[in-house]
């Protein structure tokens, strides 16, 4: 394997801007234009069966301000496809298809010469779910899995590639519940060399991910890695926030991601959102976090186009430009 890794895309925005703001829940604005997620591929299914639907809220995302819009591809995976019916050929082309979509929405955006009046090229990002996803039982949140890290880099290994060679700019490794799925992705992510990610954890409380490993030891743990751009939390009640990236900030020097959801709770029965939220004023959590080592920030399961506009007003209006000192190798200085 050789040593090189691609220039970090992630560099412009946290060194020139201070920040990038990612986007916000997709399947959220999907169920609010009516359409039912309730089945094993959630969002993925409208890969399929209404992509100009999934084309529109990438476009609503970007139009609020986004730099970053992930593709609808979390919930899409090889096995997950073919549980559904779908042959190999037809679920690999479901699974370009979502960089695509993605990709053709971010084009089409910078095409027009008024949105880059102020703006860096947004980016996409090809979601990697966690194998949680594609159980469909809410073990994302959980880490409760048959499989072991084996187990799990087969299960990644194929849709990893597919995704990279579809054309993002990097992937999204997120809503990861288990140190050893942690494991598995990056020695995956190791074995390639044309594209980097981000690994962001789901987590129970403000110390530990959801298989009760604590936080700072996954981070450490995988700081060392030249594919692993930035790390961080996401999916995560945003109360725990602040104190996970102030512990992440103590033991890495690669840039810090945070993208919780509204603090509501997931009933993986019903396959539906329950509670209060607690996400409050989210401008002013954006700066709480940005405040805790965050360069990445945006919003998860029901947060949307409102959220990150006011995120990029909060910490983009008033010129805010906090960059980490990166290496031109995309590392944080202080990185062993």
């Amino acid at each position: 394997m050789s040593s090189l890794r691609p220039v970090d895309p992630l560099v412009p925005f946290v060194v020139e801007a201070g920040v990038l703001i990612l986007d916000g829940g997709l399947a959220t604005e999907l169920e609010k234009a009516g359409f039912d997620l309730t089945n094993h591929l959630w969002s993925a299914r409208l890969l399929k069966d209404a992509p100009e639907a999934i084309l529109a809220v990438h476009r609503a995302y970007l139009e609020a301000g986004a730099d970053c819009i992930t593709a609808a591809s979390y919930q899409a995976s090889l096995p997950g496809f073919e549980r559904v019916g779908l042959d190999e050929r037809a679920a690999q082309a479901l699974l370009r298809r979502s960089v695509e979509l993605a990709l053709q929405a971010r084009d089409a955006f910078w095409s027009d010469p008024k949105n880059r009046v102020g703006r860096l090229r947004p980016l996409v990002a090809a979601s990697v779910g966690p194998y949680g996803a594609f159980l469909a039982n809410g073990a994302e949140y959980t880490g409760d899995y048959d499989l072991d890290e084996g187990g799990l880099v087969r299960f990644h290994r194929g849709r990893l590639r597919i995704l990279e060679e579809a054309g993002a700019d990097l992937l999204a490794c997120e809503t990861l519940p288990s140190a050893a799925e942690a494991r598995a992705l990056v020695s995956l992510l190791e074995e390639r060399e044309n594209t980097g990610a981000w690994l962001s954890f789901s987590c129970r409380d403000g110390e530990r991910i959801s298989d009760g490993t604590p936080f700072v030891e996954v981070v450490r743990e995988i700081r060392g890695s030249r594919a692993v751009l930035a790390v961080g939390v996401n999916c995560t009640a945003p109360q725990h926030v602040e104190g996970l990236l102030r512990a992440a900030a103590g033991v890495t020097t690669k840039p810090l991601v945070a993208y919780p959801n509204s603090g509501e709770q997931y009933d993986a029965r019903t396959k539906t959102w329950l509670g209060p939220s607690s996400g409050g004023d989210w401008a002013e959590r954006g700066k709480a976090w940005h405040r805790a080592g965050a360069r990445l920030i945006g919003g998860c399961c029901r947060t949307g186009p409102q959220h990150v506009n006011g995120l990029r007003e909060a910490l983009l209006g008033s010129g805010t430009r906090q960059g980490l000192e990166l290496r031109p190798d995309g590392v944080g200085s202080g990185e062993p």
